[in-house]
């Protein structure tokens, strides 16, 4: 009698829990962003928020939760209930916290159940207005003559900005002081402000500040020039050859969400890349969505793995860890 009233149980909230799948979503749902406001990937979330509340009928709001390279706020969605209402938004810093993390409370392939791709930004190489070098080559010789006076801004462990400055002074064989922020929105104000030297960000953060030529740009990190910033080189033409970094976003719901929830969310996004405002927008920062075969759950999987792959091997190299 015991063992069919917990098999009723059992299957009243399986029933209970598919019904709820179906009918999803019902509330609001909240997009996690592992960074501060202002940053690169805040500016995607929030540009897909819209688009994506028109498809599902609810709204769509953005937390920034910030810290230890996007670690607190992927695990926060790690441990999150799986029904769909919170998710998260990361970039490449899914594929380099297992390497950068001796003790990683999560595994990004295993804890998390993914949606979909976004798109890919390429970086740019940036410094404050009043630097005095005036193009790549004598950035390079600036830095290597002045190593213990220069400072270096980043978002901290693990996050876009790090790994490609990390990448930079490691190809000119110059360490320089680096400066961590909660997200590189507060970064991008001290550089503005000269409180910092230079740094590396995604042009979603930094094609408004270099068009306004309140900051100094050396370089994109792309092997071809970015359609919005046609007069800005690449990292190879402008003399640091094979540099190459390309930053992308991607959103991911906790494991065990079920399959329509995931389905309905991946929808979604399909439908947002697509918006005319997101594409024009995303034109304009220097980026663009990836196509509708590439926001799937399936091609992201593979990717994450791909890039966990790629990066591990670089980052074991270079000795950089965090606790």
């Amino acid at each position: 009698m015991q063992k069919l009233f917990v098999f009723v149980i059992s299957f009243l909230c399986v029933a209970l829990s598919s019904a709820n799948a179906q009918n999803y979503p019902t509330k609001v749902v909240t997009m996690i962003v592992p960074f501060a406001a202002g940053g690169p990937t805040d500016t995607v979330a929030r540009l897909l928020g819209g688009p994506m509340t028109k498809t599902l009928k609810q709204q769509i709001i953005v937390e920034n939760v910030g810290g230890a390279g996007g670690t607190i706020a992927a695990n926060r969605v790690a441990k999150a209930t799986p029904d769909g209402y919170t998710i998260l938004i990361h970039h490449i810093g899914m594929s380099t916290a297992p390497a950068l993390y001796r003790k990683l409370a999560y595994n990004p392939l295993t804890d998390f159940e993914p949606i979909g791709l976004i798109n890919e930004v390429p970086m740019t190489l940036v410094a404050k207005k009043d630097f005095p070098a005036k193009d790549l080559k004598e950035l390079i010789a600036y830095v290597k003559a002045n190593k213990n006076k220069v400072n270096y801004a980043n978002a901290g462990v693990g996050a876009a900005s790090h790994l490609c400055g990390m990448i930079f002074m490691s190809a000119i064989q110059t360490e320089v002081t680096t400066i961590p922020y909660s997200g590189t929105g507060p970064a991008m104000n001290d550089l503005l402000g000269g409180q910092v030297d230079f740094m590396c960000d995604q042009t979603t953060n930094t094609t408004s500040q270099i068009k306004a030529e309140k900051i100094k740009v050396y370089g994109v990190t792309t092997k071809k020039r970015v359609p919005s910033l046609p007069n800005v080189p690449t990292m190879d033409e402008a003399g640091l050859k094979d540099f190459e970094v390309s930053i992308w976003h991607a959103l991911y719901a906790p494991k065990g969400t079920p399959k329509p929830v995931i389905d309905t969310l991946t929808k979604a996004l399909q439908v947002a890349l697509k918006d005319p405002t997101v594409k024009q927008r995303f034109g304009d920062l220097g980026t663009e969505p990836v196509s509708e075969d590439r926001a799937t759950p399936e091609s992201l999987r593979k990717h994450l793995k791909s890039e966990i792959d790629r990066w591990g091997p670089i980052i074991k190299k270079a000795g950089v860890y965090a606790d």
